[in-house]
């Protein structure tokens, strides 16, 4: 036959009306799968991002349809790598590091500018620790001229964060006996007098100093005077920091700088989808997770959301703050 029956018709508009109206919802329940790259399972990037990753998600009352994950990784310059390469929508890093990847400088000279790189949050400080022996006389930075001084592995951020400090008042690794070693290892160096000091990067207190302080005693060399100043008005990503009195065994309140941990996306992400991620984030539900599922959770908050960026936020973070007054 060449033409259908009117039933026929009718049954056959019925059946693909209903086949629309089904295609419809399951795109609009279509799941949005959003990765968060972290650090390695024993740092503080990793459960951080797995707290955010709990509260965002739709199945936790968080953007609807949103399904987030943390991703253990090596850290920030993985992590922006995965960034601009798309094998990742997000994740964390320190914000110097996330400052030489969008300008090309830094760790990232030469490698091309992640022009695309875009702040969803600035999390928590990452200190800067000046680590001496308690008998070598060092009282400022100035002090480590001609000094057995540990600036960390080629290749890791804080090796670039000592150079600029140093820089700042005039020295460079020329003047200094430098040694290029993790913290672990300059620590044990540090412990048996075959080393003078050696700069740490990471959150207050960490472990491996409370164990040196408690052991063998240390000093923490205060980072300040008019050339951090003016060191920090130069490079953006830098923040005044003072590490409380106590917090290492016998060490007073000393005054240093930080970097801050810092959340970053493309700015392909859409607009709307930041946003919602943003707002869930700040909300009074997810607040209480992040400040009861860990110690930096307590630091992630509205107010020091903008803090230190260094590099533009995401529109659609940016929206949100305006709305909420942290951002003029």
């Amino acid at each position: 036959m060449k033409f259908m029956s009117k039933t026929r018709r009718l049954a056959f508009a019925a059946v693909a009306g209903a086949v629309a109206i089904g295609a419809t919802v399951a795109v609009a329940q279509t799941p949005a799968f959003f990765r968060i790259g972290t650090g390695g399972t024993a740092g503080t990037y990793y459960p951080v991002g797995g707290l955010i990753a709990n509260v965002i998600s739709g199945a936790n009352g968080g953007v609807p349809a949103l399904v987030a994950t943390a991703v253990a990784s090596n850290g920030s310059v993985a992590n922006i790598n995965a960034i601009k390469g798309g094998s990742s929508e997000s994740g964390f890093s320190q914000s110097d590091v996330a400052y030489w990847a969008h300008t090309g400088t830094g760790l990232f000279e030469g490698k091309g500018k992640v022009e695309d790189l875009r702040v969803i949050a600035t999390l928590y400080p990452e200190t800067i620790h000046l680590v001496a022996r308690k008998d070598a006389n060092i009282k400022s930075v100035a002090d480590l001229k001609g000094k057995r001084v540990s600036l960390d592995e080629p290749g890791s951020g804080t090796l670039v964060d000592s150079r600029i400090v140093l820089g700042a008042f005039g020295l460079t690794e020329k003047d200094v006996k430098a040694e290029y070693l993790k913290p672990g290892p300059a620590g044990d160096r540090l412990r048996d007098g075959a080393l003078d000091a050696y700069f740490f990067v990471g959150g207050y207190p960490t472990g491996a100093i409370s164990e040196l302080a408690t052991s063998s005693g240390i000093s923490l060399v205060p980072i300040t005077g008019p050339e951090i100043d003016k060191m920090l008005a130069q490079y953006q990503f830098f923040a005044k920091d003072t590490v409380p009195a106590n917090t290492y065994k016998d060490v007073p309140e000393t005054p240093t700088i930080s970097v801050n941990a810092q959340w970053l996306t493309s700015a392909k992400q859409p607009d709307d989808l930041v946003y919602n991620i943003v707002k869930t984030l700040y909300n009074e539900k997810s607040r209480a997770a992040l400040e009861a599922g860990h110690a930096k959770g307590k630091l992630v908050t509205l107010q020091t959301a903008t803090n230190g960026l260094g590099i533009p936020l995401h529109p659609g973070a940016e929206k949100f703050y305006k709305e909420q007054g942290v951002l003029k």
